[in-house]
């Protein structure tokens, strides 16, 4: 099973693809975790927002692999505390399929993306810069797979 965050926006600041490749060097032992950047839709003075959340929209969905879980990170999904992500990420495993998490760009995800994902999953009902949210999944995903593996790494 590989773990794959499709994540809108390109060119993250150098803090947060050094924070980015940490976390995914440390799931490496666990859970191979894959950054698919999808180039944002056109946004300015004159230009439709909506088409631009479509445009991405279909991106996202191309960059899905085939028959994997769907999980589209949302404000209006579930909140889960690290234990609970433990225990989802277990939950995942024993599907025995490939897992997409979906960060999607400044107004969210298209209705598209949305309809597509199995699950919704919310980090904070505060709104967070979506690369932000990219290191802190990765940093939860492998808080999860830590938790999972006996790893120290977790005190709560």
């Amino acid at each position: 099973m590989k773990c794959r965050l499709i994540a809108t926006g390109e060119r993250a600041p150098s803090w947060v693809a050094q924070g980015f490749a940490e976390y995914q060097k440390r799931l490496s032992h666990w859970l191979p975790f894959e950054l698919v950047e999808i180039e944002p839709g056109l946004r300015g003075k004159g230009r439709d927002p909506q088409r631009a959340i479509d445009d991405e929209g279909r991106r996202v969905l191309a960059a899905l692999p085939k028959n994997a879980h769907v999980v589209a990170l949302e404000v209006t999904g579930k909140p889960y505390s690290s234990e609970q992500l433990a225990q989802r990420l277990a939950h995942w495993r024993t599907l025995g399929r490939d897992i997409a998490l979906l960060i999607g760009g400044p107004e969210g995800h298209a209705p598209d993306v949305v309809a597509a994902a199995h699950e919704k999953w919310s980090l904070s009902p505060l709104t967070l810069p979506h690369m932000l949210v990219r290191l802190v999944v990765a940093e939860q995903v492998y808080r999860a797979a830590a938790m999972l593996a006996n790893h120290p790494y977790h005190r709560a």
